[in-house]
């Protein structure tokens, strides 16, 4: 008896592939503007650029709710600790994307008050560069994202660093550690 004599329609898959497609296609971004990306931020969820159709027409305002931050704009100091309580709370997985110069190195801001790129209080997967970033632009760095996840890249998540659970102040005082390099993808201006 083949699969020739059944009579009914089925489709076979790796449960893995599922997986990574549900991630892909309802990531749920947490608002987290900060400054002018966010504008750019919000006009690529508006009806000229209509995120929804890679779904993620919902921002979530609560943690819980949400597995992508995108950080738009710059984070100071004050605001580092807020930022990484509301990474903490958000479910695994949980990915970080950083818009703009601002976000990803301190951009034109080279002082005491803000910081010198994100990555230092979260791990970031993907960078969005620009001054801020166009729209076009936060939407090449969430397909870069959604091809990450879909190849499994993001499976394996960095081992130290803020990734891990360890607050900067607390990372100082840790025997051993040294700074990792990250992993995450520069993505480049689209034309």
């Amino acid at each position: 008896m083949g699969l020739d004599s059944l009579q009914h329609n089925f489709l076979t898959g790796r449960l893995e592939d599922l997986v990574k497609w549900a991630r892909r296609s309802s990531m749920w971004p947490a608002t987290f503007g900060l400054a002018c990306c966010a504008i750019e931020m919000m006009a690529a969820g508006a009806a000229d650029f209509d995120l929804a159709r890679f779904g993620m027409e919902v921002f979530r305002a609560s943690p819980r709710q949400a597995d992508l931050m995108i950080v738009a704009g710059r984070v100071s100091q004050k605001m580092a600790p807020v930022l990484r309580q509301v990474y903490d709370q958000m479910m695994e997985p949980k990915w970080v994307l950083s818009m703009g110069v601002c976000a990803s190195t301190g951009g034109m801001f080279n002082n005491y008050a803000i910081v010198q790129g994100v990555d230092q209080i979260v791990p970031v997967d993907v960078y969005a560069p620009g001054c801020p970033p166009s729209p076009e632009t936060l939407m090449h760095a969430i397909l870069t994202l959604h091809e990450k996840v879909r190849t499994g890249e993001l499976t394996r998540r960095r081992e130290g660093g803020a990734g891990a659970g360890l607050h900067v102040a607390e990372q100082q005082h840790v025997p051993g550690w040294v700074q990792p390099q990250p992993r995450a993808v520069h993505v480049g201006t689209p034309r």
